[in-house]
């Protein structure tokens, strides 16, 4: 069991949803987040002053999967979140963490089954 970690743009957020949908991962938890990587934030200009805006919003996906589906998954989320043929810096990262366990609350259920 993987517990896949998917830090997007959240304009890329329905068409990921989309390719994970393709290929059966249904369960997902997304929650909104800030912060920032090699874009080290942006630049605006607020009543003529420059101000510089360190953290960037960003979405991020929780998804728990059994081994079979991590590759999958991995290139669901690539396929969606990539802006354009190649991608540009800001589309995101994916960091895979072994699961050591899952529990169902409902009904008890342990490992891969809950999932």
């Amino acid at each position: 069991m993987k517990l896949i970690l998917a830090i997007i743009q959240p304009s890329k957020l329905e068409d990921v949803k989309a390719e994970l949908s393709e290929v059966e991962v249904v369960r997902l938890t997304i929650m909104d987040v800030q912060g920032f990587g090699r874009q080290k934030g942006q630049t605006e200009v607020y009543r003529g002053h420059e101000i510089s805006v360190n953290l960037l919003r960003k979405v991020q996906l929780q998804i728990a999967v059994n081994e079979d589906f991590v590759e999958p998954t991995i290139n669901a989320i690539i396929r969606g979140g990539r802006t354009g043929e190649t991608g540009e810096i800001g589309d995101g990262k994916i960091f895979v963490l072994p699961m050591d366990d899952c529990i169902r609350i409902r009904t008890g259920e342990r490992g891969p089954e809950a999932i």
